[in-house]
This record gives C-alpha cells, structure tokens and sequence, in this order.
C-alpha cells in the first residue's frame, strides 16, 4: 500500500475548512493555504439548514454546533409596516422532522471555530497560516504548488489535486483556470449585532424576522450563545458609491414603520457594509485544480444557502478525490453532480430577491400567496433543497 494521496487547499474558510475534515476522514494527508494569521471570518451570522447539518453533523461536529447555535421556533413576515406578522412560518423541530437535520443561525465566526478546532485534532490536517502568495503549475495530471510564507520562506510540494477554496476573490480560479471575476449584484448587506433587551419588546426573539420593503429587506434573528441579535439589511447601491459605504450608514427612512423606526434607533450609525457579488463560471476544474464554495458559484444570501453550497461541495467531493483514479476524474465527476443543483440554488436566491422587494400592486399577490400557503406552505417548496443529501450523492 502506497503513501496516502495529498490534497492542497487555498482557504481556511467553511468550506475549505470542511473539505479538510471531509477528506481527513477518508485518510487522505491535507494541506490547507491561508493568507491570514488566524481563522477568521468577516460577518455576523449564518443559517444552517437541514441539507448543510446533515453534512456537518456527518464530521462529528453536531454536538459542539448545538452548544454554539440557537433554533429558531419560526419566522415572522412583516411586508411593509404591518403591526403583526402576516405569517410566521414553522421552522424549529417540525423541520428536523421533515428534513432529518434541524435549522439553526449561528455566527460565522463560531462556524469557524468549530471547523478548526476539530481540523487541530487530525494529524494528518496541516493548516499555514499567513500565506502571501502561492503558484500552481500542472504537468502530467500532477499540480505542483510553491506556497510563500511572510519570511520568504517557500514550500513546494506535488500533491494528488489542489483545491481553490478561496472564495469569491479567488486566485484560483481567475489565475489559474482562466475563469471570470467577481461580478457586483447592485446589492450591498448592512450587518451589526445589538444586545437583547435593545429589540425584546419590538420582536419576538424566539424566532427569525424577515421585514419586506420595495426598497430594502432586513433580517433579523438572534444568536444567544454571543447574547447578541444578528441584523442583516439589504439594499440596492449603486456601484459607484461603493467607495464610500464605509463612511455612511444605509439611507432607510422607516417612514410610518414604528418597528423599523426602533430597530434602526437601536443601530444607530453602527453598521459594517458588505458588497455583495456573485461568480459564475462555466469552469469548475482544469485537469487536477479544481474549485469549491463561493470560489465556483458565489451567489446571492436570498435563499441563505451560500455556505451551505459549499459544505455540500466537500461532502461530495472528498469521496470522489479518495476514490477516482485521478484528480481530473474526481473533479470532472463533481462538476457534474454538483452543477446544475448549484445553479438552480443561484437562480432561487435571485428570485427571492425581486421577491422580497415587490413593490405595489405586486406586493399584493406575494402577500396573499404567503397567507394562503399557511404555516407549512414552504415545507413542500423547499423540499428539494433541504432534503438533498449531499453524503449519498458523492458516494453515487
């Protein structure tokens, strides 16, 4: 029996993160290129879906994700200015009923923690932090990879595939692969964490809330193991005032919207911008360097299935490089299970955005749909996403 096979990852993100673990577990020897010090990661919260759980849960992580996230009972719907919700949608233990796995929020940055802290456990996972630059080169279906540490130092090795996982600015993709930039959405989320007691009377914090305006959305939903509120707003900007985000909050007039008027009081100008663009590329991989996660399909948060996307990646694809004979078949394999799934998330995502920022008459139709459906009605719609498994489709 030969020495294990070798993978490279650029990015210490989710999804490389678990990509790490997923090929950890099928013996494989892991590298993982980070051009930070430290995990990190920008943001605030995340919601994990049942499809991405069952992943996670998959890698031994279901107790320590349960200890840091929270369930939320439902989600109230407020289309513009209601009072009460038009609906609250059923979520909490009706969900891992129907779907197998149970739907939390947590913050990324806990998310993160979570992943490295069972990474350190493997032995046969090596993490570098503060990578400033790496080179690929390919010869005979073999990658070989010159990593530069901040010394000046460089390590070469030629491992079995390289993995771009460095999301939606990825090196990999646009150096390496030829694929296209990041392209602008005209979309920007406005994040910030408040305490508790700021919002307990406007909202009810056993639940996520989903706020619809023509203008602009905002999310909110909290995240008790920080005893913090997670607020995510979204709007329209245009590109060429993207350089001066950073010294403005966003321009929302709440107008008769009482319980806007107290959210945003309770903000203040406290908010962090975050542009939010999208990738697209018709090339996944090029003989044995492939992508996964935002790097291969960034796409809009609509749906709340970006990292999501990217933890079914590794699921799929960590079998497929243990396996196949070769990197350029395993990642030809994946792109092909894994492609079209992908683009239907983008385009339901998309949707959900013109949705979400219905103005009248056609907020009128959305309202009634969303009355009629009940409680339960998204249950049958997102069937297809939740309950995909991402663990049976890489063994397919």
């Amino acid at each position: 029996m030969g020495a294990p096979r070798t993978v490279y990852i650029a990015g210490a993100g989710i999804a490389g993160l678990t990509l790490a673990l997923a090929l950890a577990k099928f013996g494989l020897q892991v590298v993982v290129l980070e051009r930070n010090a430290a995990v990190s990661e920008f943001g605030a919260g995340l919601q994990i879906s049942a499809n991405a759980r069952k992943v996670l849960d998959s890698l031994g992580l279901s107790q320590a994700i349960a200890e840091r996230s929270f369930a939320p009972e439902g989600i109230d719907i407020f289309p513009d200015g209601r009072e009460t919700p038009l609906q609250t949608l059923t979520l909490g233990r009706a969900i891992e009923t129907r779907f197998g796995a149970p739907y939390a929020v947590m913050h990324r940055a806990d998310l993160l923690d979570v992943l490295h802290s069972a990474a350190r456990r493997f032995a046969n996972i090596d993490i570098v932090f503060s990578v400033t630059d790496f080179v690929l080169e390919s010869s005979a279906n073999t990658p070989t990879v010159s990593a530069q540490d901040p010394d000046g130092k460089s390590r070469k090795a030629r491992p079995f595939a390289f993995v771009g996982a460095d999301g939606v600015r990825s090196v990999t993709r646009t150096r390496y692969l030829d694929g296209p930039g990041a392209r602008y959405t005209g979309k920007v989320a406005w994040r910030t964490l408040v305490a508790p007691d700021a919002l307990s009377d406007v909202l009810d914090l056993n639940r996520t809330s989903l706020l619809l305006n023509p203008h602009f959305h905002l999310v909110v939903y909290p995240l008790p193991h920080r005893n913090a509120v997670n607020l995510a707003l979204f709007t329209q900007e245009k590109e060429r005032d993207l350089s001066v985000l950073d010294h403005r909050a966003p321009r929302i007039k709440p107008g008769r919207d009482r319980r806007l008027a107290r959210i945003l009081d309770s903000v203040g100008e406290e908010w962090t911008p975050w542009v939010l663009s999208s990738v697209e590329t018709p090339v996944w991989h090029k003989g044995p360097i492939g992508l996964v996660g935002d790097a291969a399909h960034a796409m809009l948060p609509f749906q709340a299935q970006g990292a999501a996307m990217g933890i079914e990646d590794a699921a799929v694809l960590a079998p497929l490089l243990a396996a196949s004979p070769s990197a350029e078949h395993a990642f030809s394999r994946f792109a092909a299970l894994r492609q079209e799934r992908v683009k239907r998330v983008q385009d339901a995502s998309a949707s959900n955005g013109k949705i979400f920022h219905m103005g009248f008459p056609f907020s009128l139709a959305r309202n009634t749909v969303i009355r009629v459906e009940g409680p339960q009605g998204h249950f049958k719609r997102l069937d297809w996403l939740y309950g995909y498994d991402a663990i049976q489709t890489g063994k397919s």
